[in-house]
């Protein structure tokens, strides 16, 4: 079992509010390359979300559970057959049916990570993220990197941040941006 995340982020290290859908004065950065720089399976999952599990927290979910129900393109085809864990307060069991095979995550977030089977994905859900980075699970970075710096935001690495050795696994041009999988170094 892998703890997988993929971040669409700018050269400057901000990953939050790609899209634009949180308002927020400099959103929508990656969109801003055009729908083919985002489209499709840019983060090389594949069989990885076919056999795994995505995580994603409340606000995530919220997004992907309007966008994702709707498509019916390939890759779509596995964002919607992949089991949906949610990690959230304030969800209910009941809301989960709008995205097939979603369920709410029970218990402890960490406690529940490390006793999954299964690879799990993380997109986006940057405080899903800080915790499993605080509790020293994620083996592995799929970054898509964007030629955008906004000088401000939500960095995905903070200055206090966790310590942790990586190794690059691979690097690659996709579009206008840069994919590149680092996992962790081999202690």
């Amino acid at each position: 079992m892998s703890v997988i995340v993929i971040e669409f982020i700018t050269l400057d290290g901000i990953v939050s509010d790609p899209d634009g859908s949180a308002g927020t004065p400099r959103g929508g950065w990656a969109f801003r390359h055009g729908p083919e720089a985002v489209a499709g399976d840019k983060f090389r999952l594949g069989r990885t979300l076919d056999e795994g599990v995505l995580l994603l927290g409340r606000a995530t979910w919220q997004l992907f559970s309007r966008l994702w129900p709707g498509r019916d393109d390939p890759f779509a085809a596995r964002m919607n057959a992949v089991p949906k864990l949610v990690a959230s307060r304030t969800l209910r069991h009941n809301g989960m049916s709008v995205w097939t095979n979603s369920h709410l995550l029970e218990g402890d977030l960490v406690d529940a990570v490390k006793r999954e089977r299964r690879n799990v994905i993380v997109t986006g859900s940057l405080s899903v993220v800080d915790r499993l980075m605080a509790g020293d699970l994620v083996d592995e970075y799929r970054l898509l990197t964007f030629p955008t710096i906004l000088g401000t935001g939500r960095r995905l690495f903070p200055d206090d941040g966790c310590h942790a050795e990586l190794e690059c696994l691979a690097a690659e041009q996709v579009g206008a941006a840069v994919l590149t999988r680092y996992r962790r170094a081999a202690r």
